[in-house]
């Protein structure tokens, strides 16, 4: 290289460094996706220390998988809700959410992905599909609960894994509402829109498109996002809320990625509870 012309020179590292950044991208989508073990693997809390009654469950999977659950019953109860997390930690962060959804009369099934806290095996984006259907099979062999009495609840990446699950559910069988919060359209989307230099979208090794699956979703749909989202921009969520068939509501709430629905819980809960008594029939 020492022949080269400076310039030249200098472009040939560029584009050197430039391939190796590529290379690097490409070889740890899986641990930018995934983040099992953010926050730690134990338990920071459980339902317990907030004076919720909970049975801790153990869901299988179709591909004979463990799963680590909690069935927190509510009192009086309207449904039940699948809430499928999202992309990292446990399910013991998600006591706040937990706490809000029973002010709103519903019972949860919260579970942990594979490879997530207590659950066995190593995530992936077949793997959190069944273990989306594990769940909704628990609620429905298990609990004994209707199709029509349970809400399919996801956020982040859950929110990708709900919609793929609500679109596999069919006439009868179809929950009795969809709702999607923070959602992306794609993982290719999303990664091209975060990471602009680079082709990432051409070299996503996940999908996860949200927007295709919930336009084949047969359930009432509720988008949640912030406009100030600072992960996930809310012209996400928009195209979501766009592709989804009717009867479909846009709620916009503000605040960050991860606490918006603590920021604004006033809106929040205002918003689902009118979801669910006007569209979905929940009273």
């Amino acid at each position: 290289m020492s022949d080269l012309h400076p310039l030249l020179r200098l472009l040939l590292w560029l584009l050197l460094a430039y391939a190796l950044l590529v290379m690097v991208a490409c070889a740890f989508q899986g641990q930018l996706l995934y983040q099992p073990h953010v926050g730690g693997d134990e338990y920071l809390v459980t339902p317990q220390d907030r004076g919720l009654e909970y049975e801790p469950v153990t869901l299988r999977t179709s591909d004979d998988l463990h799963l680590d659950a909690w069935w927190v019953p509510a009192q009086a109860t309207r449904g039940s809700l699948l809430f499928l997390h999202g992309n990292a930690g446990n399910i013991s962060h998600r006591l706040d959410s937990i706490e809000q959804f029973h002010r709103l009369g519903l019972s949860v099934l919260i579970l942990d992905y594979r490879g997530y806290g207590k659950s066995e095996g190593s995530p992936s984006e077949a793997g959190t599909a069944l273990d989306a259907r594990s769940g909704w099979r628990w609620l429905r062999e298990t609990a004994g609960l209707a199709p029509d009495e349970i809400v399919v609840f996801g956020r982040s990446l859950g929110a990708a894994v709900a919609a793929n699950l609500a679109r596999e559910l069919k006439g009868e069988a179809r929950p009795a509402a969809l709702i999607l919060e923070s959602p992306f359209r794609s993982v290719p989307d999303l990664a091209q829109r975060l990471y602009p230099i680079l082709p990432a979208r051409w070299l996503s090794r996940f999908n996860y498109d949200t927007a295709a699956y919930v336009a084949q979703s047969e359930a009432p749909v509720l988008v949640i996002h912030s406009r100030d989202d600072d992960i996930i921009p809310f012209a996400e969520g928009e195209a979501v809320h766009e592709a989804a068939p009717e009867p479909k509501r846009l709620l916009m709430i503000g605040g960050s990625h991860n606490t918006g629905f603590l920021e604004s819980e006033t809106v929040y809960l205002a918003g689902i509870e009118a979801f669910l008594t006007e569209v979905a029939g929940l009273r």
